[in-house]
């Protein structure tokens, strides 16, 4: 909403120390000779920090969403001033050691944030993020920094079609695994490819871009009905100008990140996560915000709130729908409405829109004989989609997606690899036994580093109809759209001295969701002994950005933040 012009100046509480008085009329003349005026200098600055990027699809469309941002600020009386922040495409990269530095990148896009907004002294901060990482990282660095701010998720691509069924980039890299077991020709995958993409926005699935926009309006740091509105979709540009308005008013209020980021409003998200059958990203990335916002949150909280929450949305990968549908449906605030009927929703939280995450659920308007969304007396299933499982392999905890699969249990001979890339041959090549239980370490965040996600190999095995045959294990993570028995996260990592080090070919593995348990059949002194005689590959990086994030992340478990 606009300023109301007859109340009282808005608050300039860090920028007159840039732009106010004569000794800063140096300051004051570098702005004006790229069009600012006195006006402009004498207004609220507020930092639009965008993730823009032509180098992908998912974050193609900000560049144009700033701009009616910017209309909404100026016209509520703030100056805008945009810059940019690095971005990564997790599907681009996928596959590649090009993936690892999307994690990575999630550090660089908070700090930078960081950086130009202590530069410039900012009043308040909007963030536009699309593609997976640069979603927590603009909350990250927005709540690092507590000004008044709010977060825009650019929005999900529209679906393609192919043989008149809508098509996500899941089925393109299923495609890509059932091309290599013979079942499609060259040109159907092709034709796959040619429709997959078809426009800019981020995936369409519950994969990790749409489970962390979710999961975000959820928290209030991003307002109510903005996430689900598709990229292409004309209503996001006027969304985009209502954000831009919206900031003005958080700022006059001073409704800064560490009074919409608490423990409940934490603990809704992760609701959010489990009730939409989300990405296991989401546990990494919550711990990430809760470490930033200082709010006391560990892996077991997910296991704790999972345990009580229903997965009530339909969504891809495990489900029929993806986020267009969603949107269609109700939007994330029909899901909180769920839960809120079910009395699994802190209502009282606040929200960037000065409403409380209740009254903003209670504004649902449900789409007459929608499906996407269940009510919670009638869920998909009675738990929501995530578990954390402990164990002799994974004393610190790791993460399995039950949305994923209908399998509650595996035991089996382990398949060891000690990259990702010697596994994706190995399915490849038809070197996968049904039964096998598939382990993939050194790829956690240290030890990657950057902790790369897993679906070329996860979608390769699905296409080649493994999926349901096999079970996967990694201290490396997944994508949003990985489906199947894959268990990520597994921490402490190999390269930190976790057993998953410890395990051999042959050794017998069990995957038991039932009972969280994942576990080797050995011995303490077995895997003591192994440990002590295990070594790790040589580091892939001795200097730069990565070595740096190498030597300073944290364990899986905390969130993997330096």
């Amino acid at each position: 909403m606009p300023a109301d012009s007859s109340s009282q100046p808005l608050p300039r509480p860090r920028s007159a120390a840039v732009f106010d008085g004569p000794d800063r009329a140096a300051a004051r003349a570098y702005m004006k000779g790229i069009g600012y005026t006195d006006e402009d200098l004498s207004r609220p600055t507020v930092g639009i920090a965008n993730t823009w990027t032509d180098a992908m699809p998912c974050n193609y469309g900000l560049r144009d969403l700033a701009e009616y941002v910017k209309q909404g600020v100026r016209a509520a009386g703030g100056t805008p001033m945009e810059f940019n922040t690095v971005a990564v495409s997790d599907g681009i990269t996928m596959g590649t050691q090009g993936m690892k530095t999307s994690l990575v990148s999630r550090e660089v896009v908070a700090d930078s944030i960081e950086l130009m907004a202590r530069g410039y002294q900012f009043d308040a901060m909007i963030g536009l993020a699309a593609c997976d990482k640069t979603i927590p990282g603009a909350v990250m660095g927005v709540t690092r920094l507590d000004v008044p701010s709010l977060v825009l998720y650019g929005g999900s691509i529209k679906p393609g079609r192919y043989k008149g069924k809508d098509v996500t980039i899941l089925e393109m890299f299923e495609a890509i695994g059932a091309h290599a077991a013979g079942k499609i020709s060259d040109q159907e995958l092709t034709d796959i490819e040619n429709v997959a993409s078809p426009g800019f926005g981020a995936c369409g699935g519950q994969f990790t871009a749409n489970t962390m926009a979710c999961a975000f309006e959820a928290l209030g740091i991003s307002p109510a009905f903005s996430a689900m509105v598709p990229a292409e979709d004309e209503e996001k540009n006027v969304v985009a100008e209502k954000i831009g308005e919206l900031v003005m008013k958080v700022l006059a209020e001073d409704l800064r990140p560490s009074k919409v980021i608490t423990r409940e409003s934490l603990e809704n998200a992760i609701a959010c996560v489990c009730a939409s059958g989300g990405s296991t990203n989401g546990v990494l990335h919550l711990l990430a915000v809760a470490r930033e916002a200082r709010v006391e949150l560990d892996i077991d909280d997910f296991e704790r709130v999972s345990r009580r929450t229903p997965l009530l949305a339909d969504l891809k990968p495990g489900g029929r729908f993806i986020a267009t549908d969603l949107y269609r449906a109700g939007g994330v605030p029909l899901i909180l409405k769920h839960l809120k009927d079910g009395g699994l929703l802190n209502e009282d939280q606040i929200t960037v829109t000065g409403r409380t995450i209740g009254e903003e659920a209670d504004r649902a308007e449900e789409q007459p004989g929608q499906e996407v969304v269940l009510p919670v007396d009638a869920p998909l299933k009675a738990q929501g989609g995530l578990a954390i499982l402990r164990g002799n392999i994974a004393p610190d905890g790791a993460v399995v997606k039950v949305a994923g699969t209908e399998r509650s249990r595996h035991s089996g001979p382990a398949r060891v690899f000690e990259r990702e890339q010697d596994c994706f041959r190995a399915v490849r090549e038809d070197d996968i036994e049904k039964g096998d239980v598939i382990v993939i370490r050194n790829e956690g965040p240290a030890g990657g580093p950057g902790m790369r996600e897993m679906l070329q190999v996860t979608a390769a095995l699905v296409g080649k109809g493994m999926g349901e045959h096999v079970a996967l294990l990694t201290d490396g993570r997944f994508s949003g759209a990985t489906r199947g028995l894959m268990v990520g996260h597994v921490a402490p990592e190999a390269v930190k001295g976790g057993p998953i080090g410890a395990i051999r070919d042959g050794d017998t593995v069990t995957v038991d969701i039932d009972n969280r348990e994942l576990s080797v059949d050995l011995s303490p002194d077995q895997i003591e002994e192994r440990l002590n005689s295990y070594v790790t590959p040589d580091p892939l990086f001795e200097r730069g950005v990565m070595a740096k994030y190498a030597r300073n992340v944290s364990s899986a478990s905390l969130g993997a933040i330096t």
